[in-house]
């Protein structure tokens, strides 16, 4: 076997021994890879079964040894270009269908088909014999019609997937260029090569693509291994990525900022590039003035307040480790900003538990609010009194000034009564034209002295209305109790509010002195 011969079966061994350790290095790990690695699987076992054929066609002495070994090539080759296609667009997020997969196959089959059946029709090789200077195994051929189309076809793939990928080189954040370039230079020398065949630049009676293709095989060998090719898939993220409502801030693993979309851009304006590398707490205090409240590797489900210039926003935070294999990658931060949910989920909660007319509590909050604090009463043993009130002759201010003015009279009491109030007192519209106090901690007596204060400012202060001087006052009932329930003593206060309005009313009736007056 003479010198050059040597070198270029070398050359197709490299290929074929580079092809089958990344074909089988990516079958071992293909669970931890996305869909995309099943294209590419077939994609290196058609250029693995070429660069085969092509080595063995080497070591052909006849014609009929040759043709074999090329019908093998072709099981592979034409397949190549049609699967590296179909993999550039799944890595680009494209989405094939299962007939658009079987219609890319269909010039490949009739190519495989051609060559087999050569010998009858001349439609691929018109002639194919050994090189009557070089001889076996160098072959001297002129390319019939199909051959023409299937060149034609097989350079056109891998023209449209190196555009493909070059259409994107812009889009693509740069951490994430070196595996595009990979992938480019993977596809352009295989193309380039074939080029330079066909114009008759290479050496006469050999096909050199797969001398070449080893180089190929190592640019994605790195990709895999060293930039994490199929578990991040540039284009298609970066697509997805920045299309994602939520704001998204990709961290290292030291925390540093490697990466944020659109959202996040939105959501924190003076969020930047030179901020890349930087630590996330100190972007944090940049951006909103302090530190970020919570430790990011314990963070479940968060919400943070942050300062947005002029304006107030709240965010739920999620976060997730990002991993490769077993190892921790970084962690992903997904914002999503909850401010004006959290609007409409105070005014929910105010309509569901304030009365829409005083703007005081409604009973059911009221009821809800004095439950808990009349058990915590009961089990100190310290004492809770209530107030139930009721307007005096309320109906007769609506039939002599009209239900509008019945409105702004519940509103002025409600008024005076709340700044009257202190702290952990409970008032609230207990219904129509009653309300109710709680006083925790108050005694009987003490809350009847609150009673009459309450009473003596209302009388003193009568609702003004234009030129109308409107007088409102209220009649009391007041309870005390240590144990029991909370109905009870509301009841006994209903009852202490009835004695009030038989006795003439605008006055405080209490419970106790009810019940020892009848004894």
């Amino acid at each position: 076997m003479n010198s050059p011969l040597m070198i270029y079966l070398t050359l197709i061994c490299m290929s074929t021994v580079f092809i089958l350790f990344l074909l089988i290095y990516v079958f071992r790990k293909r669970h931890n890879y996305s869909e995309i690695a099943r294209y590419f699987l077939l994609y290196t076992a058609a250029i693995g079964i070429y660069c085969f054929g092509a080595g063995m066609a080497l070591t052909a002495d006849t014609l009929g040894q040759m043709k074999f070994w090329t019908v093998i090539q072709y099981i592979g080759m034409p397949f190549s270009a049609p699967l590296g296609l179909l993999f550039i667009m799944r890595y680009l997020g494209i989405n094939v269908t299962r007939t658009g997969f079987w219609s890319l196959m269909i010039v490949p089959f009739i190519t495989l088909l051609m060559v087999i059946t050569n010998d009858w029709h001349g439609l691929h090789y018109r002639v194919f014999e050994a090189d009557p200077v070089m001889g076996m195994p160098f072959i001297y051929q002129e390319i019939g019609t199909w051959y023409a189309v299937h060149g034609l076809y097989i350079f056109s793939c891998m023209f449209v997937a190196f555009v493909l990928l070059l259409s994107k080189w812009k889009e693509t954040a740069r951490a994430y260029r070196p595996q595009l370039a990979a992938l480019l230079f993977g596809q352009l020398l295989p193309m380039l090569t074939s080029f330079l065949y066909l114009i008759g630049v290479t050496p006469s009676g050999l096909d050199p693509v797969p001398m070449v293709l080893w180089l190929s095989s190592l640019l994605y060998f790195w990709a895999i291994s060293s930039s994490t090719l199929f578990a991040i898939m540039p284009v298609a993220k970066d697509i997805i990525f920045n299309h994602i409502k939520d704001g998204v801030i990709v961290l290292d693993k030291s925390h540093r900022l490697i990466e944020f979309n659109r959202a996040a851009k939105n959501n924190f304006p003076l969020l930047d590039k030179p901020m890349y590398g930087m630590e996330f707490q100190e972007i944090w205090l940049r951006l909103t003035g302090n530190r970020f409240p919570v430790e990011l590797e314990s963070m479940d489900l968060q919400e943070v307040q942050a300062v947005m210039g002029e304006s107030e926003r709240i965010y739920q935070i999620s976060a997730s480790t990002m991993k490769h294999g077993e190892s921790s990658q970084g962690l992903l931060l997904i914002f999503t900003d909850v401010t004006e949910l959290k609007k409409l989920q105070k005014q929910l909660e105010h309509q569901a538990f304030y009365d829409e007319l005083t703007q005081v509590y409604n009973r059911r909050a009221f009821l809800r609010q004095c439950e808990k604090d009349f058990a915590d009463a009961k089990k100190k043993s310290i004492p809770f009194s209530v107030i139930l009130m009721d307007i005096d002759h309320f109906k007769a201010i609506n039939d002599t000034y009209g239900h509008d003015i019945g409105d702004e009279v519940l509103v002025h009491i409600a008024r005076i009564c709340r700044n009257k109030l202190q702290q952990g007192q409970i008032f609230a519209r207990y219904g129509g034209e009653e309300f109710v106090l709680a006083l925790k901690g108050t005694t009987v007596e003490q809350a009847e002295q609150v009673g009459n204060e309450l009473r003596s400012y209302l009388q003193l202060h009568p609702l003004v209305t234009g030129e109308r001087v409107i007088p409102a006052t209220v009649s009391m009932g007041v309870s005390q109790s240590t144990t029991g329930s909370l109905q009870q003593l509301l009841k006994e206060a209903d009852l202490a509010l009835y004695e009030a309005k038989q006795n003439g009313r605008d006055r405080v009736a209490v419970y106790k002195q009810i019940v020892e007056s009848i004894k």
